[in-house]
């Protein structure tokens, strides 16, 4: 891909919500191209949301995109070499990569967990990242802090 860029992919809106960040979740969770699949863990895992905070007046959709917004790193570290030594150099994060990291943790660290069923392990780490806490939440905060350690390389930016 010498001249041209590939172009991007339209991602439809997910059947239930009409959201398009659903489905770019949903594909995220996917293996083996086992939709369906992902769609219904992501469903089940909403309503263990709503059965673990009955008392919250936010739907499980805006409970979970709030938990998304929690986990979502704004800078990260890049390592960059200036004449034999590797820098760690702090960078802003683009929009749709921020996007791609926080979905990609919530499922990693979700993942990572103890639980019975993914929905429920799921359910577990966006209740949470809502609440300001977990692996994921952790994870941006490591970002935010190697970032700010590294804050006098910054002028080594690409």
């Amino acid at each position: 891909m010498r001249k041209s860029k590939p172009k991007k992919r339209i991602i439809l809106p997910d059947p239930v919500f009409s959201e398009v960040m659903v489905t770019k979740f949903v594909n995220h969770l996917m293996y083996d191209g086992k939709k369906s699949t992902a769609f219904d863990i992501f469903y089940g895992a909403l309503e263990t949301v709503k059965a673990k905070l009955p008392n919250e007046e936010k739907t499980p959709l805006e409970i979970w995109k709030k938990a998304l917004d929690n986990i979502t790193p704004q800078v990260e570290v890049k390592s960059r070499r200036v004449g034999g030594a590797t820098f760690q150099v702090p960078t802003e994060i683009r929009p749709d990569r921020k996007e791609s990291i926080c979905m990609k943790n919530l499922i990693l660290y979700a993942r990572k967990r103890g639980g019975k069923s993914m929905a429920e392990k799921l359910a577990a780490e966006v209740v949470d990242a809502f609440n300001n806490q977990g692996g994921a939440f952790k994870r941006k905060e490591d970002m935010h802090r190697m970032a700010e350690a590294n804050r006098a390389f910054a002028h080594f930016r690409f």
